[in-house]
Parts: C-alpha cells; sequence; structure tokens
C-alpha cells in the first residue's frame, strides 16, 4: 500500500509545476513592460527632437511625426494588456500557492477541503490562462506598429534613393556639358 504522506506530497506538487510556469511567464511578461516603456522614452525623445527647429528639416518629419502620434494609442493599448496579462499571472501563482497550502493543510489536520482545492486550480489556471491571450493580443499590436515602422523606413528609403537618382543624373548631365 502507498505511502498516505506520499499522495500528499504528489498532490501538493502538482500545483507547483503550474507556479514554474507562471514565474517563467512572468518574467518574459516583465521584460516586455520594459521593453514597451523604453519604446515610448524613445519615441518620445524623437518627437521632442522632430519638433525643433532641426528636426522639422529632416527628410519625411511630418510622416514621421504622424507615425509616432499614431503609435501612441497602441503603445498604451500594448503596455495595458501586458499590464493585465501580470496581474493574471501573480493571481494564478497565488491561487496556485493556496491549493498546495490547502490541500496540504487539509490532509496534515485531517480535515475534509471539499473541492476547494479543485476549484482553486482551476481557477490558477484559467489566470494562466487568461494572461497568455492577454500577450497574444499585445503580441499582435506589436507585429502591428513593427510593420507600420517598416512601412515608413521604406518610404525613408525610397526618399534617400531618389535623391542619389538625382544626384546621379545631375552629375550625368554635367558630364554631357563638358
Amino acid at each position: 500500500m502507498a505511502d498516505p504522506s506520499l499522495a500528499v506530497l504528489t498532490a501538493m506538487i502538482t500545483p507547483a509545476v503550474l507556479i514554474s510556469g507562471a514565474g517563467t511567464l512572468l518574467m518574459s511578461t516583465s521584460t516586455r513592460l520594459g521593453r514597451s516603456t523604453d519604446r515610448v522614452r524613445v519615441l518620445t525623445s524623437r518627437f521632442k527632437f522632430l519638433v525643433s527647429e532641426e528636426g522639422q528639416r529632416e527628410p519625411l518629419a511630418r510622416d514621421e511625426k504622424r507615425m509616432i502620434i499614431e503609435q501612441l494609442p497602441r503603445l498604451t493599448r500594448r503596455t495595458r494588456y501586458i499590464q493585465r496579462a501580470m496581474q493574471a499571472f501573480y493571481l494564478a501563482v497565488t491561487l496556485l500557492v493556496c491549493t498546495s497550502i490547502l490541500i496540504g493543510a487539509g490532509n496534515l489536520g485531517s480535515f475534509d477541503t471539499g473541492f476547494a482545492p479543485i476549484l482553486l486550480a482551476i481557477l490558477g489556471a484559467g489566470g494562466l490562462a487568461y494572461g497568455a491571450l492577454l500577450l497574444s493580443y499585445e503580441a499582435t499590436l506589436s507585429a502591428i506598429t513593427t510593420r507600420e515602422e517598416m512601412r515608413f523606413l521604406e518610404k525613408l528609403g525610397a526618399h534617400y534613393a531618389g535623391l542619389y537618382d538625382e544626384r546621379a543624373e545631375a552629375l550625368r548631365v554635367e558630364g554631357q556639358r563638358v
């Protein structure tokens, strides 16, 4: 016959696997929040430059300012999704730790915990799923922003390529005059 305390420890460890996963998600989500914050700071700095007298002489400055302004609501939503995901992950960890404690305490104190550990575990897993879904939305917004920036860079590249074409044409014409 199996040792009853081993069965209790096994039951207590099961939520720990989910807690470990939640911890990993919290670490990566925290990094995403930091990167989003850094992105806002970079855009703020760039916008301040673009509205200065020197910045207004930048090629496509108006287009770049427009792109930055259009990105701000999306960055706000991204940060909100990340923050909510972190809250969901912290809540999940709390619920899963409570599940483990309840399983251990119930068996140690020999009292019936009923469905409470199962309910807490389900809610904790649900918190993990909700947080992951929020991160999926955030990743989609991030990809949209990246595509917009790439389109702007293509436009900027075309602008500079046009300048080189104009210079080459001017040199060619000048060479024909000589």
